[in-house]
């Protein structure tokens, strides 16, 4: 005799969806609608997961999902409508697929998995007031989430929903305001490369100072580095490695965010001048531990300790060595403590990317170069530091910038040449002195001495389309974005600003809204949208973003962005121009 299924009823987060208008798409083309339909779905399923969700019932277009968590279900909601959005670039409207998603939180019944129950109803009604592409979520849920969840809600006001006996009040959150979320939207999970790839975690600092937490950092980064300089490995890039840091995340879920099979994590405690490091190196698709060891050493003992873990995984991954990789796979030290403790300090402070603690991390570095003018990286993310003041005007005289940051890579060059962020600097150093073959010249070499260079496959790219051969820089951020799938979003800006150059204004425009929701403060994409809008003829949406331009930053100027904008071509920034004079909006 069959054993009933028992019932269980709890209080979840229920995530409903659906695609609006799917039966005239199936009407219209039902291969095309089918085939569509499954590629959104893989990004849709992907996000719930990474978002910790639940898939519990799936009919024909509709998804119904459950979250412990309302924050969780809003946000990954948010995420799902812009991601999802981009995938319409490029088709007629009349082929868009577009879903609705309604988020409420209940007592659900739960019954060999499926959920039922008034909670679910709740959902499934307001996800028909939402609009094509859009969220609506129930006052329960906006009382939840309002308050952690930076986003523009509008009050719907009571909605009589069909078979629902009380009214609901309704709240409705367009992706398009979705901009303090802060997070790193996917269109959907990389795979991993056929070669070894690994992620390597920031190590967990546990020494009980949070002061310690820069040396922690530097441990990861190195072993970053080292492993990236070997090509028969794939290796994700920090920025993305990093995007996990302080977070309590298992493997499988790192692996599947990044594209990764194998993950490296570990902690660090430093006490005086002794250090214990203990790593653990571990395959996603099993879990099981590759390799573990535990280290304790003397600090002076630290960079023979870092070459030893990177030749143990190297060792454990079954990777064969050169004489030639044996020799890159060394850390790039100092055998001055003191100036290398300045150098991880400031190096720390650059990657924040933020005016005042650049101006502190060129005084660490500087401090550094004078314990040992001879420490190569010292020099290299001076050169960094510079060029970030000149590029934001962040200094009283950015030309100056420029020539201490082409100083101090030539430096940088002159002690090492074979340290990658030398020639990253020296990218841009020659890019922004309008000196384009050497700017090429030199990111080719940061990625021959790095194959896994993301920084360093973007600058080309970035190169490539500044002097006018945007189609090749295509293939250079994709091949970045693999490496470092949770990208900065100014690279997305960069892939824009080629598309508009080749004609494909409705890719620029999706690339540029997902930049707009990572940093609702940029003047710089908020301009290029107003001129793919005008290139395709959205007048009023282009007068919008306009607007914006100004809001974020009154002082902007298209004329003092003409002048400093490195175009080998000046006409490829006067196509900007002519997008904007379309909509009307300049002379």
């Amino acid at each position: 005799m069959t054993k009933p299924i028992d019932t269980e009823r709890r209080l979840v987060a229920i995530f409903a969806a659906d695609v609006e208008g799917y039966s005239r798409l199936m009407g219209a083309d039902e291969v095309r609608t089918l085939r569509d339909l499954t590629e959104r779905r893989g990004i849709l399923d992907g996000l719930i997961a990474s978002h910790r969700g639940r898939i519990a019932n799936t009919a024909g277009d509709s998804v119904l999902a459950e979250f412990s968590s309302a924050v969780d279900a809003v946000q990954c909601a948010v995420e799902a409508q812009i991601a999802l959005a981009a995938g319409n670039v490029g088709l007629a409207p009349d082929q868009h697929i577009n879903f609705r998603i309604g988020v409420h939180v209940g007592d659900v019944m739960v019954k060999g998995g499926d959920l039922f129950g008034d909670g679910v109803n709740i959902a499934a009604r307001l996800q028909t007031v939402a609009t094509a592409g859009g969220v609506c979520i129930s006052a329960v849920a906006h009382e939840q989430v309002r308050k952690i969840l930076q986003l523009n809600f509008k009050d719907l006001g009571t909605q009589s929903l069909k078979n629902i006996e009380e009214a609901i009040r309704a709240y409705a959150v367009s992706a398009a305001d979705a901009g303090a979320l802060g997070t790193s939207i996917i269109l959907s999970p990389p795979k991993p490369p056929e070669r070894p790839s690994i992620a390597v975690l920031p190590f967990a600092n546990m020494s009980g100072d949070i002061e310690q937490e820069y040396f922690a950092d530097e441990i990861s980064e190195d072993i970053i580095t080292a492993l990236s300089k070997l090509s028969q490995l794939f290796v994700i890039a920090r920025n993305s490695s990093f995007a996990f840091k302080g977070k309590n995340v298992h493997v499988q879920e790192v692996s599947t965010k990044l594209g990764v099979r194998y993950v490296l994590e570990g902690s660090v405690r430093k006490s005086g001048n002794r250090v214990r490091i203990t790593s653990q190196l571990i395959d996603a698709t099993t879990g099981g531990h590759l390799w573990a060891e535990r280290f304790d050493r003397d600090l002076t003992d630290i960079f023979a300790v870092q070459d030893d873990v990177t030749h143990q995984i190297v060792a454990a991954l079954s990777v064969n060595l050169s004489p030639g990789d044996r020799q890159r796979l060394s850390a790039e030290y100092t055998e001055n403590l003191e100036a290398f403790d300045y150098f991880l300090r400031g190096r720390e402070l650059w990657w924040l990317h933020a005016k005042e603690t650049n101006f502190k991390a060129r005084e660490l570095l500087q401090h550094a170069i004078e314990l040992d003018p001879n420490f190569a990286p010292a020099h290299g993310f001076l050169a960094a530091a510079h060029i970030n003041d000149y590029v934001s005007q962040w200094s009283a005289s950015p030309s100056q910038s420029l020539e201490k940051a082409h100083e101090a890579v030539m430096r940088a060059a002159a002690l090492d040449d074979k340290y990658p962020y030398t020639y990253w600097g020296m990218t841009f150093v020659n890019l922004w002195m309008r000196r384009y073959d050497d700017a090429v010249r030199a990111a080719e070499r940061s990625i021959s001495l790095n194959p896994n260079f993301a920084e360093g496959h973007n600058a080309l790219g970035v190169i490539l389309h500044y002097v006018g051969r945007s189609e090749e820089a295509f293939g250079c951020f994709d091949r970045a974005m693999a490496l470092d799938p949770l990208c900065p979003g100014m690279w997305l800006h960069f892939q824009a600003q080629a598309a508009f150059q080749l004609g494909r204004y409705e890719t620029a425009a999706a690339l540029l809204k997902r930049r707009i929701v990572r940093n609702p403060d940029t003047d710089a994409s908020r301009v290029l949208l107003a001129a793919s809008y005008g290139q395709m003829g959205r007048i009023e949406e282009a007068r919008v973003e306009w607007q914006e331009v100004f809001r974020v930053n009154p002082d902007y100027s298209l004329e003092h962005r003409r002048k400093v904008l490195p175009y080998k071509n000046p006409h490829d920034f006067e196509c900007v121009v002519d997008g904007l004079r379309k909509a009307g909006l300049v002379a």
